[in-house]
């Protein structure tokens, strides 16, 4: 293009011309990422395909998989350990996250370190937290059975990871524990936004604190809080190391979620087109859930 021509596409009629061009890049990347990858996907899950290799003829169009997948009980078991598994650590990290923001907003000394402290677990490597969780929540002489033991609540050490209700609730901390802190930063930058004039002119009404913080305080965190939990959610939906290192979906399956399922069936199995296919139904869930939980904060906002 010549510099004329450059020119002219900054002249204010043409500005949207130049923008599609400069976004071009951008787009082609994320075609190629994540647009190709799914339609790969998506073509595969109407596959009966085990292990597919490159130039090989296209298998002939089926509904197998999906036929299978919704006729499994392991499909529907692993849609219910999902379906815990969000709530629990969503509701876990939610609680967790918005009392530590509230603290470290506060003015003490020492309040950068605890922010800091505060911050560390979300920096920390999954695979090395699960390490240490599993050290801490080791059947013969982990720190959690022990304190249970010392706190009169265990008559012996646990087994956390050979009994399902254990190993599914040892789950649930370890992945508070790395996930509060997201939801703290978040919650403390939608505090910090907050102005003082409101909680200033609040307490000239007579208003106390649990009153400030229900009409002023829950209010003002309520865009911030429904995409933190949107991201929180979305996250939980699709982690996979913390799972898979901790307890690998066991004990008999109680800790198997669809991402667990996914890979199994594909690189345990090869069967990638039901492997597909249930990436697919995840994706759809996750879709869904996501607009629906972004449409019920955007009525609340109004």
């Amino acid at each position: 293009m010549s510099k004329s021509g450059i020119f002219d596409l900054a002249r204010p009629s043409r500005q949207h011309i130049l923008g599609y061009l400069l976004l071009a890049p951008a787009v082609f990347l994320v075609l190629l990422i994540i647009a190709y990858p799914l339609l790969i996907s998506l073509d595969l899950s109407f596959q009966d395909v085990k292990l597919p290799r490159i130039g090989e003829t296209r298998k002939p169009f089926t509904l197998t998989n999906y036929q299978r997948l919704f006729s499994s009980s392991e499909f529907w078991m692993a849609c219910w350990v999902t379906l815990k598994l969000v709530a629990a650590v969503t509701v876990g990290s939610l609680i967790v996250g918005v009392s530590t923001a509230l603290l470290v907003n506060q003015r003490f000394a020492g309040r950068t370190l605890a922010r800091i402290a505060v911050a560390l677990p979300w920096a920390v490597p999954e695979v090395i937290a699960v390490v240490i969780f599993a050290w801490i929540f080791d059947s013969s002489f982990g720190l959690m059975s022990w304190i249970l033991v010392k706190l009169g609540l265990a008559d012996g050490m646990v087994a956390w990871m050979s009994t399902p209700g254990a190993a599914f609730w040892a789950l649930t901390v370890t992945m508070i524990w790395k996930g509060f802190p997201f939801v703290s930063i978040m919650t403390l930058a939608g505090l910090q936004s907050i102005p003082t004039d409101y909680y200033a002119a609040a307490k000239v009404d007579g208003a106390n604190a649990l009153q400030r913080f229900r009409w002023i305080t829950i209010p003002c965190l309520m865009p911030v809080l429904g995409v933190t939990l949107v991201l929180v959610m979305l996250w939980v939906f699709r982690d996979f190391s913390i799972i898979k290192v901790l307890t690998e979906g066991g004990p008999l399956k109680s800790t198997q979620t669809l991402s667990i399922m996914t890979y199994d069936q594909a690189f345990g199995f090869f069967k990638f087109g039901y492997a597909s296919a249930v990436g697919i139904v995840t994706l759809i869930i996750c879709v869904v859930a996501s607009l629906a939980m972004l449409g019920r904060g955007s009525k609340a906002l109004y």
